[in-house]
């Protein structure tokens, strides 16, 4: 079976006949503004850069990754995408006891399964809003003497959240290696969530990070990590294969990295935006909206109506929600969106609304 995440955007053009433009994929959580404009237009201007072997120390490109997070060059590590760094942690460290939050990325999992590790679930309720009672898991880890804690922070599909001092109390009353998956944190405020300056301080945290939401840029498959331990460094770099970035990679990678203007447009948008759909969609009866802090919103159908017959409604306008039933601790009820263009959210509303009444 191929690993799946979400839709496949060129199945559905193919079943129902749309022109790829014309599907509004809320299953994605990708930035919806596309990649930085300085980002494309410095490529473009240097597009004959392709005949060009990459630095193999990726200068530029770390010290722009310095600028935009704060954390040291000499700390960074890069890799194809976020999931190849996910999967060299797991693999270095090779838990024998691991906990991961349900629901959450099912890629955790499957990385965790493939060497045998033996997972326990801290159970995120929505009694208590799906958020994490740090004294709880505390206990758990100690008790069930856990050697990795995997979680994305926000959570996906949650969109709950720690604060950077809540983790870093996790790092302090236990010795637990944290794997914290920063994908979505850049859409919060990253001054009061991200972890990467407690990388500093503590060698058992890894932070990793990449460029596919935020940044709008899954095509290119960048990557990287955060750490000060000096043995996660060594034994990545000594692994490493020569030129694992590729130019266009190199490029608009610093290139985002130094866009402060984009940043901020794209921050300001999607907080606006996630902002409205809550409180409109909270008008309607027969769902109940979490709040979130990632660019996605969960939501579960109260009545007795589906998440299934929701997508499979909302596909008929080339609308594409995600099915929440297949993730760990959720129902069939539960379905997820992300934000996209005012347009588009608008014309979603309209469609949940249709398809309740």
């Amino acid at each position: 079976m191929k690993n799946k995440h979400g839709a496949n955007i060129f199945d559905i053009s193919r079943q129902y006949g749309y022109d790829l433009k014309d599907i509004a994929d809320f299953s994605s959580n990708i930035n919806p503004m596309g990649a930085s404009p300085r980002a494309k237009k410095y490529l473009i201007e240097n597009i004959d850069m392709v005949s060009t072997y990459p630095d193999t120390d990726y200068v530029e490109l770390k010290n722009a990754m310095v600028e935009y997070s704060g954390a040291r060059a000499e700390n960074i590590l890069l890799f194809s995408g976020t999931t190849e760094g996910i999967v060299n942690y797991i693999k270095l460290i090779n838990p024998k006891r691991a906990m991961l939050l349900s629901p959450c990325y099912s890629e955790y999992e499957r990385e965790l399964k493939r060497i045998n590790s033996e997972i326990f679930y801290y159970d995120l309720m929505e009694e208590q809003e799906f958020k994490i009672n740090v004294a709880d898991i505390i206990d758990q880890i100690q008790e069930k003497k856990v050697e990795m804690l995997v979680f994305a922070n926000p959570n996906n599909p949650t969109g709950t959240i720690l604060k950077r001092d809540e983790i870093e109390k996790i790092l302090q009353n236990t010795t637990v290696k944290i794997l914290l998956d920063e994908t979505y944190v850049e859409f919060t405020d990253t001054d009061v969530f991200s972890s990467v300056p407690l990388t500093e301080r503590y060698e058992n945290l890894f932070v990793v990070r990449g460029v596919s939401k935020f940044f709008s840029m899954p095509g290119i498959r960048l990557g990287y990590g955060i750490s000060s331990s000096q043995e996660i460094k060594d034994s990545v770099n000594n692994a490493e294969i020569l030129w694992n970035i590729n130019i266009f990679a190199d490029i608009m990678g610093r290139e985002s990295f130094l866009d402060r203007p984009y940043q901020r447009e794209v921050y300001e948008f999607i907080t606006d935006q996630r902002e409205l759909m809550v409180k409109e969609l909270r008008k309607i009866e027969d769902i109940k909206v979490f709040d979130s802090y990632g660019n996605f919103v969960l939501s579960k159908i109260l009545k007795d109506k589906t998440a299934a017959q929701l997508r499979e409604y909302l596909l008929k306008y080339g609308m594409v929600v995600r099915d929440c039933s297949n993730f760990k601790n959720l129902s069939d009820k539960y379905f997820r969106f992300c934000i996209l263009k005012k347009e588009q959210n608008q014309k979603l509303l309209r469609g949940i609304e249709e398809f309740f009444r």
